[in-house]
């Protein structure tokens, strides 16, 4: 199927001119049969996956050395799009010479990766990227043919982008670790949702069980739920300790404002908050004096004393204030 008979429009200015080349002229496109298996010593594999996303499916034929477990040929038969021609024969292309473990962990980045004519410039629409997540899943499947097992042991996570191939756990751990609250944050730091967007929220290409707008959400009432236990409980032995340093310094720099700022201000002076490091039993703040406070007699005590003894009672009764 030819390219013009494809898409119309500028969108072509977005494809690489690998993606074009393949869409035409596929190298690996054809089957392998028991014969031709036969004639290398190999055990053919043959493994269809479907995407109801899209309505496109593939066909992946493997030829594998039993005593090595080496795919010593690849092949595909696409029924699809151009991207999805050009992103089987790719998947095909990075399977060979590869052991089976070694395909399985092939990702669809790692497709469309290969199919870039530069480094940092996508090989596809973001809109189409979706067309290249058949790639790992079919490998599964062919990897679950040939170990006989069930493909979804091959999967430890839950993925949540399954483009960018990011799972749960490390969106929620991002999440947290960086205080994101927006999706584009999120894309910024992990790819999820740089693609076909169906994992930001209902009504993509995909139905998901969870989406990017839900994991933005919970973390918001999670600290929503810190901030309570913080104002029911004062000092809330443990509360302070358990939060990120991104919500202790948050924190800190509340409790300052509220209490201690104003006070410093009106001496001249002012103060910031440097890091936070648990120490032993202690929680040890690193603070640095602004203006008229910089130099000042009382920075290392009287005033260190109120600004420990006020994060002290509203934090934590292990904090220990440190000048720098």
């Amino acid at each position: 199927m030819g390219m013009d008979s494809l898409i119309g429009g500028t969108i072509w200015d977005e494809y690489s001119q690998k993606v074009t080349d393949l869409m035409n002229n596929p190298k690996n496109m054809g089957e392998i049969t028991e014969e031709q298996a036969e004639a290398m010593g190999a055990k053919l594999i043959v493994a269809d996956f479907g995407a109801e996303s899209c309505g496109d499916a593939v066909r992946l034929y493997w030829a594998v050395d039993p005593k090595t477990d080496r795919i010593l040929e690849s092949k595909f038969k696409s029924f699809g799009c151009g991207t999805a021609i050009a992103s089987s024969d790719t998947m095909a292309e990075l399977c060979k010479g590869k052991t089976v473990d070694e395909a399985v962990k092939i990702t669809n980045i790692d497709v469309e990766k290969a199919m870039r004519d530069t480094p940092d410039t996508p090989a596809v629409p973001p809109q189409k990227m979706h067309c290249s997540v058949m790639a790992y899943d079919v490998i599964k499947k062919a990897a679950a043919q040939y170990k006989g097992v069930d493909m979804e042991s091959f999967e430890e996570e839950v993925i949540v982008c399954e483009c960018a191939r990011v799972s749960l756990s490390t969106l929620r751990e991002v999440i947290r670790l960086n205080d994101l609250t927006t999706v584009e944050e999120i894309t910024d730091y992990t790819k999820a949702g740089a693609f076909c967007k169906s994992c930001i929220r209902p009504g993509g290409h995909e139905e998901k069980d969870i989406y990017l707008v839900d994991l933005l959400e919970e973390y918001e009432k999670e600290k929503m739920a810190a901030a309570a236990t913080l104002g029911n409980e004062g000092s809330g032995a443990g509360s302070f300790k358990e939060m990120t340093i991104v919500q202790k310094i948050k924190a800190v720099d509340k409790a300052v404002d509220e209490n201690i700022r104003q006070m410093l201000i009106m001496d001249g002076g002012d103060m910031e908050i440097l890091d936070i490091k648990e120490n032993g039993e202690n929680i040890d703040i690193y603070i640095r004096y602004l203006g008229a406070c910089n130099g000042c007699a009382s920075s290392s005590t009287g005033t260190l004393f109120a600004i420990e003894n006020i994060l002290k009672e509203k934090l934590d009764p292990n904090i220990r204030v440190l000048p720098i």
